[in-house]
């Protein structure tokens, strides 16, 4: 006797027993079942009733016909598709061999973050070097997660890029962890991507909320300034915990627009990057369109106040806090001392300081 679903594709079953299909009421397997519903899902009248009843089909008996290897590849790319898909249903796809690596690396690519640790959790994934080449680059992955891919892409002897795997510095991956709760509080709120001084770095202290109509605006003007732009329109794109993992592993042009970002976490993500450059630091301490917290937190690394053009850009910026340049005049040599004595784009408490520790300097005996 032919099986239902092949009657219902020759068009031989009657209208109330489709009827019942779609609502899932017949006496049948479930990996049958499944397979009708599928079938019925595109009908024109009893689809609609054949997605509500696939949507809260049993998830047991359909995790059981979706790891069979000889379910019908309808089915399993119905489940696959992103609109059906259903979390506790994910491992018995991706591992189901049937599946082809292929289309389990193009959900890799851009999976979200709940089905991208369903992949991670998966040994068929893990151990293929077609699925994890496209999922080292989903925006979704930690640098933990990072470095286990390219360890097993390592293993199974695929060439990482040099972007990926080789900052495994354990520092970067401890910052993530110890300011995880902070992310994840900026992702609840879900503020708009904001730059110091917008997109023409005008200075603006209170920032400005980078659109897209501004960034293609500003398209155009040069060949450099048009790079530059089309990175910010990347960055635009990106929520927090995105821009924070550029600020960290990025180039230095990312770090250069980043360490201006309205985000506190970001800007302080640029500082604590293992890429980061002694010169790109000194360039940093001499902004006047950062965050008061990049300032200080320059400040406070002993590694960055080892650099004496750091100190000396900082005590001469405007935009350091005035406790703060005040108490760093001391480490100046006397010729920096003079020239900030004078220099008129600092408060005038500054210069007098200063002042008064050249002369201290230059006639240690006098004036007392």
């Amino acid at each position: 006797m032919a099986r239902l679903i092949e009657m219902m594709r020759q068009s031989a079953v009657p209208a109330g027993v489709m009827r019942s299909a779609a609502r899932g009421a017949l006496a049948v397997s479930a990996g049958e079942m499944l397979e009708i519903l599928v079938f019925l899902s595109e009908h024109p009248i009893f689809g609609e009733q054949a997605r509500i009843t696939l949507a809260g089909f049993d998830e047991r008996g359909s995790a059981a016909a979706l790891a069979d290897p000889s379910t019908p590849h309808e089915v399993l790319n119905y489940f696959l598709t992103p609109r059906n898909r259903r979390p506790l249903l994910l491992p018995s796809l991706f591992n189901n061999p049937s599946v082809p690596e292929q289309t389990l690396a193009t959900i890799a690519e851009t999976a979200t973050r709940e089905t991208t640790e369903v992949l991670l959790s998966s040994p068929r994934v893990m151990a293929s070097a077609t699925i994890l080449r496209p999922l080292l680059n989903n925006p979704n992955l930690d640098p933990e997660e990072h470095v286990r891919i390219s360890e097993n892409l390592s293993r199974l002897g695929v060439n990482v890029p040099a972007e990926f795997g080789t900052i495994t510095d354990v520092e970067v991956i401890a910052w993530l962890k110890e300011h995880r709760a902070e992310v994840e509080a900026e992702e609840r709120e879900a503020k708009p991507f904001v730059l110091l001084g917008g997109v023409d770095e005008l200075g603006d202290e209170e920032g400005a909320v980078i659109s897209a109509e501004a960034l293609e605006a500003a398209k155009g003007r040069n060949e450099d300034e048009d790079e530059r732009i089309s990175i910010l329109q990347k960055l635009a794109r990106m929520n927090v915990a995105e821009r924070i993992k550029v600020a960290m592993l990025g180039t230095r042009e990312e770090r250069g627009i980043l360490i201006r970002d309205g985000s506190k976490l970001v800007s302080s993500a640029v500082l604590a990057s293992p890429k980061l450059s002694e010169q790109e630091v000194e360039s940093f301490a001499n902004m006047k369109n950062v965050r008061e917290n990049v300032l200080r937190d320059i400040a406070r690394s002993r590694k960055f106040m080892k650099n004496y053009v750091v100190l000396r850009n900082l005590c001469n910026n405007p935009r350091t806090p005035l406790d703060l340049s005040l108490g760093l005049t001391k480490n100046l040599l006397g010729p920096d001392l003079k020239l900030l004595s004078i220099n008129k784009n600092v408060p005038e408490t500054l210069r007098k300081g200063a002042f008064r520790l050249f002369q201290l300097r230059t006639n240690p005996g006098g004036g007392g």
